[in-house]
């Protein structure tokens, strides 16, 4: 094979690669069609106040997307870090979204609207999306351990280890979708839970 032809072939099996690399390139950069998030089960309904002393139901929450924890504003540990990382999710997301932030007392009987309210502010609640919840103790329990399947423990007096010891509770992100159902479960502790949620969440507006 003389020289001129070494060249076209070259330059024919240079252009084929470059072809298939070029398609291979445009197959991975496409978006693939994620499965949908499963479900994990429905919400029974609930009856709660806000920080602002109004209602929330579960019916007032239908056709929204919503992400829930469970925290006490006595808790000097998880639950700063858990309301921090709820704070980055507020800051994602902008004014005026369909995604709503829930926190949910495990101590209702310190736990007041007013006690809220100020935590509320110090974390730089949105008024109206992210709510703090407060209420009868047993209604809480169905709403948060029957319904979004946490874990929320009384610890007696006897194994507290510190003076603001007094919940063993989940430290998880619930997304909740628009028919009120539990689409997903996020270590609310972690920084990365944030951008997990926030992509889960903008999934089921797709939906």
């Amino acid at each position: 094979m003389n020289s001129p032809d070494r060249k076209i072939q070259w330059a024919v099996w240079g252009g084929l690669i470059l072809t298939i690399s070029a398609i291979l390139a445009a197959f991975v950069a496409a978006p693939s069609k994620g499965k949908p998030l499963p479900v994990y089960g429905a919400l029974p309904p609930f009856q709660l106040t806000d920080q602002n002393n109004r209602t929330t139901t579960l019916e007032s929450l239908r056709g929204q997307i919503w992400i829930a924890d469970v925290i006490f504003t006595r808790c000097a540990g998880q639950c700063l870090i858990m309301s921090a990382h709820m704070k980055d999710l507020q800051s994602a997301l902008p004014p005026g979204s369909p995604v709503k932030l829930l926190s949910f007392t495990t101590d209702p009987a310190f736990d007041t609207p007013a006690v809220l309210k100020k935590y509320a502010g110090r974390f730089g609640a949105r008024d109206g999306q992210w709510v703090f919840l407060t209420g009868d103790k047993a209604a809480l329990r169905r709403a948060t351990v029957d319904g979004l399947k946490l874990t929320v423990v009384d610890k007696a007096p006897g194994d507290q280890e510190n003076a603001t010891d007094f919940f063993i509770h989940s430290a998880k992100f619930v997304l909740i979708d628009k028919s009120g159902r539990i689409r997903g479960y996020y270590d609310g502790e972690t920084p990365e839970a944030v951008t997990q949620v926030l992509a889960a969440a903008q999934s089921l507006a797709r939906e």
